[in-house]
């Protein structure tokens, strides 16, 4: 059960730093390369422990995140619940790869992601499609080694593997 706590404890800490609005002494435009912390607490959860982190967690998180964000129900539920699964299908072969090699596996996943949530809001006519979008997934995929290390640390710590 302390497991499921710190899973969820690190999943609203990822929350958090999504909802964390940046300060104004720094320009508005970096803010567009704020990285999903909680889709890359997610990806590494269930790289790490696929049979406690899976897609139910994945869509209930992204509608936690609607809500917090204030946009579309479903738009974040649906671009977690699609990368959830296509982490879940790969999650062997990530394992495989060293950190520095699944920075490319993140960047394309955190890209899906993000592709989604741009296609979602085109549909509903809030948004218009440019490639500026996908620079959170490229900051996710720099901050990626040191989320991974980091998450990997409070793992040895806490769960008996």
């Amino acid at each position: 059960m302390t497991g499921n706590l710190i899973i969820y404890f690190s999943l609203l800490v990822g929350m958090v730093l999504s909802v964390v609005q940046v300060p104004l002494t720094i320009p508005a435009e970096l803010g567009y390369g704020r990285p999903d912390w909680v889709a890359m607490v997610m990806l590494y959860w269930i790289i790490a422990l696929p049979e406690r982190v899976g897609l139910v967690m994945a869509w209930i998180v992204g509608l936690i995140m609607d809500v917090l964000m204030g946009g579309l129900i479903g738009q974040h539920a649906l671009s977690y619940l699609v990368i959830a699964y296509i982490t879940f299908k790969l999650y062997q072969r990530l394992r495989m790869f060293s950190v520095w090699q699944q920075v490319g596996a993140v960047f394309v996943i955190l890209s899906l992601n993000h592709v989604i949530w741009r296609w979602i809001e085109n549909l509903s006519g809030l948004s218009d499609w440019s490639f500026w979008y996908l620079l959170p997934a490229l900051t996710g995929a720099c901050l990626w080694p040191w989320v991974f290390l980091l998450l990997r640390s409070v793992r040895r710590r806490f769960f008996a593997t």
